[in-house]
């Protein structure tokens, strides 16, 4: 991480799982982990693209979970000069950061999930 980037405020009272549990809370959000998943595989992508790559996100859902993570300063957004004028979203380094905790998720996952035949029987 680059020195000069400003680290997330938390709020902790001492607790040593004080940072997993902070961070689970940023990129713990349904959509959140697969937009960043999405963004390490395929570098910057515009708005439309990113949806077609998220498969079952509706716009609103993806332009809200844009938002918060850049707020949490993980995607960066960029207009294009371009005409008509284009939105592109990015890794900052500090959600490029994520790769090996994306890729830790999917592992596990491959690990110890298996896909149900009825989707209505899903535990999550």
């Amino acid at each position: 991480m680059a020195e000069t980037e400003e680290k997330i405020e938390v709020w902790c009272a001492g607790d040593e799982w004080c940072p997993v549990t902070t961070t689970a809370r940023i990129i713990g959000r349904k959509w959140h982990p697969v937009i960043v998943h999405r963004l390490l595989e395929s570098g910057p992508m515009g708005f439309n693209d990113l949806e077609s790559e998220v498969d079952g996100i509706s716009s609103k859902v993806l332009s809200d979970s844009l938002d918060d993570l850049e707020e949490a300063r993980l995607v960066d957004r960029a207009i294009i000069s371009e005409k008509p004028f284009r939105v592109e979203y990015s890794l900052t380094e500090r959600g490029a950061d994520l790769e090996a905790v994306i890729e830790a998720m999917a592992e596990w996952g491959e690990t110890h999930l298996v896909p149900v035949e009825d989707e209505s029987a899903s535990v999550l």
